[in-house]
């Protein structure tokens, strides 16, 4: 696992693994965001399998698909719900984690400078730099 910290509170990986689910619990998180597709992984690793790999970790499961169509500043939206009902940390993870990645500097514009937002994520291997136009007109909206 490649869990990379953003916040005190919120991660993001790449692809993980159902039988990951109960070392991710052991560290501390209660709810894991899909940021991926099932389009994109095997049944192994497909929200039916991850779902029943989490129930028996005892972490809530939340699905959130990120698609070229899918991602846009409401994903953002969706992102801070599920982490306002969560019972403590959250990790998110895709291919990457820079979908999720991109996802939480959704959610975070207009409370966090973009300058903030792009350190952050640069600072665990996302370059985000892309964002800064889309980020600034967010957090003046």
């Amino acid at each position: 696992m490649d869990i990379r910290q953003l916040t005190p509170d919120f991660a993001v990986s790449p692809q993980i693994d159902p039988q990951d689910l109960p070392a991710i619990a052991e560290q501390g998180f209660t709810t894991i965001v899909v940021n991926r597709p099932d389009a994109e992984v095997p049944p192994s690793h497909q929200v039916d399998a991850m779902q029943a790999a989490a129930s028996a970790a005892g972490v809530e499961l939340v699905v959130l698909p990120v698609t070229h169509i899918t991602l846009s500043p409401d994903m953002g939206a969706q992102l801070d719900d599920a982490r306002a009902k969560a019972k403590g940390p959250v990790l998110a993870y895709c291919a990457s984690g820079t979908r999720s990645a991109i996802v939480w500097a959704l959610s975070q514009a207009g409370k966090r400078s973009t300058d903030e937002i792009t350190e952050i994520a640069a600072q665990n291997g996302y370059d985000l730099s892309m964002m800064r136009s889309q980020l600034d007109a967010l957090a003046g909206s």
